[in-house]
């Protein structure tokens, strides 16, 4: 494949992690559509390290990894967090913050 297609095939993950970052409202469809546009950027990286011969792009890539790998762990226990006071994991019904406690 040429870097072309793989620039069109990056713009095409990214805009479907978009579009369903923006369209859904369950938050694991969401969690997925970040993650997809996170690994769009990964494959961006991995194509401009092998386009331009340099590591450094690879280099961040791997290092990108790293860090969804952490943002994997908190937003899947932020979910369960919210499951639990909530009994749902429809986003509509978290839009209010600090609902629920009282003030001083």
């Amino acid at each position: 494949m040429t870097p072309d297609m793989f620039y069109l095939l990056v713009s095409i993950l990214f805009s479907l992690g978009l579009i369903g970052l923006v369209s859904r409202r369950n938050l694991f469809i969401v969690y997925m559509s970040v993650e997809l546009m996170l690994s769009s950027v990964n494959l961006l990286l991995a194509t401009y390290s092998k386009v331009l011969g340099d590591a450094n792009a690879s280099a961040m890539a791997l290092l990108m990894i790293a860090v969804v790998a952490a943002e994997a762990a908190l937003f899947l226990a932020m979910i369960i967090h919210l499951y639990r006071a909530k009994q749902t994991i429809d986003s509509d019904r978290f839009d209010k913050l600090g609902e629920g406690r009282k003030h001083a």
